[in-house]
């Protein structure tokens, strides 16, 4: 489950580039990391199903490839929907695709350290998922935790001393509450990971949730393949409730003593997790120097201890700071003490209410054919660095309030301008007049960079209609 509206990782994430896209716990993302997590433990021919918002398909596809995934499955959300609709249409789809499988389920924003003690702990759930269980994973907790919902565990649900009865879900307990839980033995962090055969997920939600799974069926079945993708059906799935996965099904049947047609079973889990909630997650995931501090990118402290210090595009200096947390990018820099990490989300609400651009894009902005990036920005004009990726193009489009000048830096482009077409190389430059019909293209086997000088009365990004585009965007 590849969802996320970019909030808690601010300004790193972003509501078009979510946190696990970035790879903020080494050198892969988050993503890539828990596709590299299941492939040991899943059949060669089990190539991981994606689920994710339509607006970031290309770069989610797009880091598979970078792993060398050979096969792209994709499923394509309009619209965001919490977990259990997730986890629903991707049932529907294995389900029509295998007999019955059983479903490994994971958010693709975790970090896991010990992989020998995870793939263990799968192997355990997956059979007594097989058997017909429910089965959650629950984390052994290192403290009190507030951040976290846990689990009450209840009697042993097998032989396997990890294996136990879901006693009770609770919801994030203040610290007194959290300090005694730990203290009782009882209790696990409720890690949001599941394992399940797809026929018993289905049930539980006709049980609980039927406007829930008619809408998603709908939606899988009005959907549509599109290349690697498969899309849903719009409107039947902006119709579906929006729940997650515990608050939709698990806290239903654990709260249903009597029933006796679901069985919840919750393995435990004590493998290093972390679902890098904030940036006081990152830092214990960091592995600190000598003196507590995790530094990424250009960065230099002096007398600072227990900090998290993030470079992105400039010189970053600490003189001073204790449990600070620091993050550097192109547009913005956040600065919070390590206690108050939670509270980003503040900034980000700010943004959203003043619809500032800096809460959806990074000055950087990816799209499936390369990626722009603004560097000066007027009144009238805009001026942008654009990188083609070898063999990528850009739509045939035109634009009814701004003219372009493109200067080619280094590789080659061929331009489509009204009937002409003609080939550009370094240091060689076009227009395009407002209204003309073009598009961009780079024949070459190096990327394509170019300056854009846009000039006109409007230069938002609206501002473009497409006449053939080989991504399949509107």
């Amino acid at each position: 489950m590849s969802g996320g509206s970019g909030t808690r990782l601010w300004p790193l994430s972003r509501e078009h580039f979510p946190k696990q896209l970035l790879p903020v716990a080494g050198d892969r993302s988050l993503l890539q990391q828990t596709v590299m997590r299941v492939s040991p433990v899943v059949t060669p021919a089990a190539a991981p199903l994606i689920v994710c918002n339509e607006e970031h398909r290309f770069l989610v596809a797009e880091q598979l490839l970078e792993l060398g995934s050979a096969s792209l499955n994709i499923l394509l959300e309009p619209v965001g929907r919490n977990t259990a609709p997730a986890l629903t249409v991707a049932a529907l789809r294995l389900e029509a695709q295998q007999r019955d499988p059983v479903m490994l389920v994971m958010p693709a924003d975790h970090v896991v350290q010990n992989q020998d003690a995870f793939n263990h702990a799968v192997e355990v759930a997956a059979a007594v998922a097989q058997a017909g269980a429910l089965v959650t994973f629950g984390i052994t907790p290192t403290g009190p935790e507030t951040g976290y919902g846990y689990i009450r565990a209840g009697r042993a649900f097998t032989e396997t001393p990890q294996v136990h009865r879901v006693a009770d879900f609770v919801e994030k307990p203040d610290r007194d509450t959290a300090q005694a839980y730990l203290d009782s033995g009882d209790y696990l962090w409720n890690s949001g990971m599941f394992v399940m055969r797809a026929s018993i997920w289905l049930n539980a939600v006709a049980r609980y949730q039927a406007k829930m799974l008619a809408a998603c069926r709908e939606a899988v079945a009005k959907g549509r393949a599109d290349t690697d993708f498969y899309r849903l059906h719009a409107e039947s799935f902006k119709a579906c409730p929006s729940d997650s996965i515990d608050y939709a099904v698990m806290e239903k049947i654990a709260g249903a003593r009597a029933a006796e047609d679901f069985s919840l079973a919750v393995v435990e889990l004590d493998a290093g997790w972390s679902d890098v909630g904030a940036w006081s997650a990152v830092w214990e995931v960091g592995g600190a120097d000598a003196d507590g501090n995790v530094a990424k990118g250009d960065v230099i402290t002096h007398g600072s201890t227990n900090n998290l210090l993030v470079a992105e595009h400039r010189l970053v200096a600490g003189v001073g700071l204790d449990n600070m947390i620091v993050i550097e990018t192109a547009d913005a820099v956040m600065v919070a003490p390590k206690d108050r990490a939670q509270d980003v989300k503040h900034i980000v609400a700010h943004l959203r209410d003043h619809n500032r651009r800096e809460r959806l894009f990074h000055r950087r902005v990816y799209r499936p054919w390369g990626h722009y990036e603004g560097m000066d920005r007027g009144e009238r004009f805009q001026v942008k660095r654009i990188t083609v990726k070898p063999g990528a193009s850009l739509s045939m489009q035109m634009h009814h309030h701004r003219a372009e000048h493109w200067i080619v830096v280094s590789g080659t482009a061929r331009v489509t301008r009204g009937g002409d077409s003609f080939l550009l190389s370094e240091n060689q430059s076009t227009y395009i007049p407002i209204g003309e019909k073009h598009r961009l293209e780079n024949p070459g086997t190096l990327p394509l960079e170019l300056i854009e000088v846009q000039s006109g009365s409007y230069l938002g990004e609206d501002d473009i209609v497409r006449f053939d585009d080989k991504y399949g965007r509107d």
